[in-house]
């Protein structure tokens, strides 16, 4: 396990796996804040399935874990400044799903790239560090994964932290609309508006898009990203999960019946101004969920880059309240 101690781009972390060597830890302009910054976070793997798993890991493993799920088409490094801050109090394991991050990227051809495959391998994760329960962090990607673990343990999730991770059918609006022609018919037509998305620009747009201050956002987050989806093979990968994500919708009434059947306490912390998953799906939650602490936060898609202190002080409330320290 390669130990370092403040944040590095996905791409320098991934190179240090690859070689087996430590990697020397440099500031950043986004270094958490001195208070947070003694707190060590540690850079591991594990193989499943042959696909060796990428993961952050910071905290006290004997107290309540809080399971940090990252969205598209970033990796744990989105919670590199939120770790250190919950890590004071709690235990966090963030990891990065196959075909991202630092984890292995197998070819489309040659993984089974699932949304169910994605749960599974974080299921598999979660048994090996030993980890009974949890709360969730829940965003984009990360909702359907999540909701996955939920449905076959509900017991175990002590709570839903949710930063625009999508579970109704209210919050896909029109942003959506070639990922339904994909659906429909998975090919190279429908398929080449979705390749589109997977530009720099598309990537820049989605860290940038309804924040307050754009320029205040780092570009590193998407540099480091879109070197990610420029590997061979990788484009692929994306459009395998762009089209597994049709699945999710599905499951979407039976996750609803699990919310009211076992009312898990939610912290809703969403970044209103999102075009991909707006405060449309937000709301209805509500609906199902008795226990709901609920935010809309005047941010976009990636709401920590803009609100992260805002956010983590919502956690730190959030999960002393429900573990009832």
């Amino acid at each position: 396990m390669t130990l370092i101690s403040r944040p590095l781009s996905a791409a320098l972390i991934a190179a240090g796996f690859a070689l087996g060597q430590p990697v020397a830890a440099t500031a950043t302009p986004d270094t958490p804040p001195a208070s947070t910054a003694h707190v060590q976070v540690t850079f591991g793997y594990e193989t499943i399935d042959g696909v060796k798993i990428a993961y952050r890991e910071a905290g006290d493993p004997s107290k309540p874990t809080v399971l940090l799920l990252h969205g598209f088409p970033t990796s744990s490094h989105m919670f590199r400044n939120l770790m250190p801050a919950l890590a004071r109090d709690y235990h966090v394991l963030a990891p990065d799903y196959p075909g991202f991050g630092a984890s292995d990227m197998p070819l489309a051809d040659a993984y089974d790239y699932t949304f169910d495959q994605l749960a599974g391998v974080v299921e598999t994760l979660i048994e090996r560090k030993g980890i009974d329960t949890y709360a969730l962090y829940l965003m984009d990607y990360g909702a359907p994964v999540g909701y996955r673990i939920f449905s076959k343990a509900p017991d175990r999730v002590t709570g839903f932290i949710i930063q625009n991770g999508n579970a109704y059918a209210e919050g896909l609006m029109d942003f959506w609309d070639p990922l339904r022609a994909y659906w429909a018919g998975p090919s190279a037509e429908t398929a080449a508006p979705l390749r589109a998305f997977l530009s720099l620009e598309a990537t820049k747009w989605q860290f940038t898009h309804g924040t307050r201050d754009p320029d205040a956002i780092s570009p590193d987050n998407y540099w480091h990203v879109q070197y990610l989806l420029d590997r061979p093979g990788n484009q692929d990968v994306q459009l395998e999960l762009f089209l597994d994500y049709g699945t999710n919708l599905a499951e979407y009434p039976k996750w609803q019946a699990l919310f009211r059947e076992y009312q898990p306490p939610a912290l809703i912390v969403w970044g209103k101004n999102d075009h991909i998953f707006p405060a449309d799906g937000a709301y209805p939650y509500r609906r199902d969920l008795k226990d709901v602490e609920f935010h809309l936060l005047d941010t976009g898609h990636f709401a920590l880059e803009e609100d992260g202190q805002v956010i983590a002080e919502e956690i730190l409330d959030f999960m002393d309240r429900i573990t009832n320290r």
